[in-house]
């Protein structure tokens, strides 16, 4: 069993190296970096900015990442094939590839943007308002001037699609809510700070980042409700320890997820680590760790398609 993981090095500055993706071999626990991703033509201003890569996401020999404002396709070796812009791209997050679509979390926007992956181009837009605490889905066209202003009211940052409709989440969003094509109702109230909330099994399945925790919630059964906590490391094995400060960055940072089956996940942390839970068994089976940077922290985890 493989994992594909991207990064983020929050603080970085110019010059510096301010992300990478690595392919982690879980049953040697070792991580290979496949790509070292050192741009310099970005925003360097805030912690994140628009630094490293962020979502995943695979469609038949193609590999697609999602940078801040540019959409990237790479073949399974990592070349790169082709990429793409669109003016309503900005701190893009996570991916969700559903039908012939690639749906991808456009967070200053506070927008989903969907990428037609048979004709190459961006075909759909809609953008998430809150409206006296009633949910709006708002739809535009991504190739007009006509879209929304780039304020990030509620810091959407995660889409995942189904045969259900669309479920999202953002820091402000007070939970995971759901569209069904014509109206947003909110589909599971959730801890603020939540990153990757999806459904699983009868739940919801999420990181709790403010907890340092990759939480399942079974929704009616507490026996099945798992509060797993990421791994924490001493500050004397820290590499730029002077960030970990909750400003710029900090350990246990939880944020990647992917579903391995109905009952193992892996979730991501910082610095840079990556752990399989058992969910049924309430334990970690694996973990690998990438760097022991304060500031490198994972962002896309998903499941190695290939071997």
């Amino acid at each position: 069993m493989k994992l594909l993981a991207t990064s983020v090095v929050r603080g970085s500055q110019q010059g510096e190296s301010h992300g990478g993706v690595y392919l982690l071999d879980l049953e040697r626990q070792l991580a290979e970096r496949k790509l070292d991703w050192n741009a310099a033509g970005i925003d360097w201003t805030g912690r994140g900015g628009d630094r490293g890569l962020r979502g995943i996401a695979f469609d038949g020999e193609r590999i697609y990442l999602t940078a801040s404002d540019e959409l990237f396709a790479f073949s399974p070796d990592f070349e790169l094939q082709a990429s793409w812009r669109n003016a309503y791209l900005k701190h893009c997050h996570e991916t969700s590839v559903h039908g012939r679509m690639l749906y991808i979390a456009s967070t200053g926007y506070d927008s989903i943007l969907g990428f037609d992956l048979d004709r190459e181009t961006f075909t759909w837009a809609m953008q998430l308002d809150l409206v006296r605490f009633r949910f709006k889905a708002l739809l535009y066209d991504p190739q007009s001037d006509d879209g929304p202003l780039l304020l990030n009211k509620l810091h959407l940052n995660n889409v995942h699609c189904n045969a259900d409709g669309m479920y999202m989440s953002g820091l402000r969003t007070g939970g995971m809510v759901h569209f069904n094509g014509e109206t947003v109702l909110m589909s599971a109230e959730l801890p603020s700070g939540t990153h990757n909330a999806q459904p699983f099994r009868n739940g919801v399945l999420f990181n709790d980042s403010e907890a340092d925790r990759l939480r399942y919630s079974g929704r009616g059964d507490p026996s099945e409700d798992r509060a797993m906590a990421v791994p924490r490391y001493s500050p004397r094995s820290l590499l730029h320890a002077e960030f970990d400060d909750g400003q710029v960055a900090r350990q246990g940072f939880a944020r990647g997820l992917a579903v391995i089956s109905d009952s193992v996940v892996a979730g991501g942390s910082s610095p840079s680590t990556v752990v399989v839970y058992d969910l049924a068994g309430n334990r970690k089976l694996v973990s690998v760790n990438l760097s022991m940077d304060v500031r490198n922290a994972i962002h896309g985890l998903e499941v190695w398609p290939y071997d």
